[in-house]
């Protein structure tokens, strides 16, 4: 489908807005119209050589005239309402459905696409497409009925003047068609560029650390800088463009027009045919210009229509992009029953991760996943959170195949923990309730407190309600990481994920989110990625792999006993302990 008809049927929402808004434009448009008629009968009929002025006549027109600009100008004043709150009811309604339109693509889609260049999207790219239904539209269907009217009142009164101004419509025509030609390269740069500064500035606030860390100021400025300036060549261009043609276009062309005009009323006038009277001449004269007005809006405005059409193309591009599957089948509840069945996984063709995955958790079992860096652990993690489907092979849960239910029911009964814990804007307690009405203040508090949060509040003055701001810089590590141990208990999952929840936090902290962790996952199937192999000694079933096999497996004595892989593992790192004390 192509843009154009998208962003028609965008409009066809709010129809009767726009409908009213048209008739609001057309009515001011005819009104404008009517004006120098008025002033043509002024001065063709109360204005001549020897007669004395009919000043009641006249006042009678100025009074006449003057209610014409009034009524113009008030359906002009509701034609720009009703056209501004039709476009941004659009606009509005297009990000509704992009943002939720994003949120159902795969996890895969965004692997590869900045923030930045998504944020963009949503919100640089819809604006434009605001400009495109607020300043455009009303401007160019405005154009078209002042062009069309002038020309048909031009054809009544004088023929070869309305020839002439007629020639300007095709001229018009092929100068948008060569426009939008050339400028469209320029403008897709444009936007790409502002996308990507977009995503550069995204990915620079947030690594701000790293970057004074390591003095790289001045290598990103100049990165930034170097973007920054291929935007600016090709808006120049555009810019260009625009001052070559546009403007001097129909100035040239407005120029020869009234010189033609000139010479016909001259002749007529010097041969005393007298077939332009003044009256006559000055209506020819303002139609002339009002003709051109609406012209040299709308080339003025190329620019701007190119640039929305191009974001247009952006955002329906992301539109296109293929959602997730919504299954039909629903959990309604889970016990925590999960098989891995010969499970095979691959992020690219043929460059497989996970190789014949089998594990079979219990009810209430705890198994740990251990390995060196690369060797599968959060793979596994991203398949059992359906982040992304097995290429071969199946997941279970309670027997039944994961990609047959929807996401959401299964997630409903699941919770995860990471190694940095994201916080968002607001206080403790929405973070830990994610503003959920099935999570309630007591649950929250109730969580915070299994999970040692004593130690999160009592230096905080205002308790669970403290403020957090982004990411939850102002707080420890140690105490988002009990925030987000918190969340995920709060909401009583059948199914808790730690991925190297206990890796960032002090030794004190551990041992707090440790001792409340054996309380917390009776009856709850918990799988642990941990790098601490000291923290799941007591685990049901310990998970050695390496690269994306599974080369050992048992509990903690059954692994040391084996003394394969996990006892080298374990003696390393109580080795390195054993110094560090």
């Amino acid at each position: 489908m192509s843009t154009t008809k998208r962003l028609y049927l965008e409009a066809l929402r709010e129809k009767k807005l726009f409908l009213i808004g048209l008739l609001m434009l057309f009515v001011a448009v005819v009104t404008e119209l009517i004006g120098p008629m008025i002033a043509m009968h002024i001065l063709d009929k109360y204005v001549k050589k020897s007669a004395i002025l009919e000043v009641n006549a006249i006042l009678q027109l100025l009074g006449l005239y003057m209610i014409v600009a009034v009524v113009y100008a008030i359906f002009s004043y509701y034609q720009t309402i009703y056209f501004q709150t039709a476009g941004s009811n659009v606009i509005k309604n297009l990000r509704i459905s992009l943002f939720k339109h994003v949120q159902k693509l795969p996890i895969h889609y965004f692997d590869n696409l900045p923030a930045g260049k998504v944020v963009a999207r949503i919100t640089n790219d819809t604006q434009t497409i605001l400009e495109l239904f607020t300043v455009m539209l009303p401007s160019y269907i405005s154009g078209i009925v002042n062009i069309t009217g002038i020309i048909i009142v031009i054809f009544i009164f004088n023929y070869k003047v309305g020839l002439l101004a007629l020639i300007v419509v095709p001229l018009l025509f092929f100068w948008l068609m060569y426009y939008r030609k050339v400028s469209d390269q320029y403008n897709r740069i444009v936007r790409e560029r502002n996308s990507d500064m977009n995503a550069m500035l995204n990915e620079s606030i947030n690594g701000m650390t790293i970057i004074q860390a390591f003095n790289q100021e001045e290598k990103i400025y100049r990165e930034f800088t170097d973007l920054n300036d291929e935007y600016l060549k090709n808006y120049e261009k555009i810019i260009k463009l625009d001052s070559y043609t546009s403007h001097n276009l129909m100035g040239t062309i407005r120029s020869v027009v009234f010189l033609i005009m000139i010479y016909i009323f001259g002749v007529s006038y010097l041969g005393k045919e007298m077939t332009l009277t003044v009256g006559m001449m000055y209506i020819l004269v303002d139609y002339l210009t009002r003709l051109f007005n609406p012209l040299f809006n709308m080339v003025n405005q190329l620019s701007l229509l190119e640039q929305a059409r191009v974001s247009a193309n952006r955002v329906f591009e992301m539109m296109d992009e293929t959602k997730e599957p919504t299954e039909s089948d629903a959990f309604k509840s889970i016990k925590g029953h999960v098989t891995f069945n010969h499970v095979n996984f691959e992020y690219k063709p043929n460059e497989p991760v996970l190789k014949d995955i089998n594990i079979d958790a219990n009810i209430g079992d705890t198994i740990a996943l251990v390995g060196h860096t690369g060797s599968g652990k959060s793979s596994i993690m991203n398949l059992l959170f359906r982040f992304y489907d097995p290429t071969e092979g199946q997941i279970l849960i309670d027997g039944h195949d994961t990609t047959k239910m929807t996401k959401s029911s299964m997630r409903k009964h699941m919770a995860i923990v990471l190694q940095d814990p994201y916080l968002y804007t607001g206080t403790i307690l929405s973070n830990i309730t994610l503003n959920d009405e099935r999570v309630s203040r007591e649950a929250a508090i109730d969580a915070l407190h299994k999970v040692g949060g004593d130690r999160v509040l009592q230096s905080l003055e205002q308790g669970i309600d403290t403020p957090v701001v982004e990411k939850g810089s102002t707080l420890s590590s140690g105490q988002k990481q009990l925030i987000s141990f918190a969340r995920a208990l709060a909401f009583n999952p059948k199914i808790l994920i730690l991925d190297e929840a206990t890796a960032s936090i002090d030794s004190e902290t551990e041992s707090i989110i440790q001792n409340a962790m054996d309380v917390v996952k009776e009856g709850r199937t918990t799988f642990i990625i941990a790098h601490r192999l000291s923290t799941i000694k007591n685990a049901t079933k310990i998970i050695v792999l390496d690269k994306g096999e599974i080369i050992e497996s048992g509990t903690h004595d059954e692994l040391i006993a084996l003394g394969g892989q996990y006892a080298k593992m374990y003696q390393l790192q109580s080795a390195r302990q054993s110094s560090a004390i």
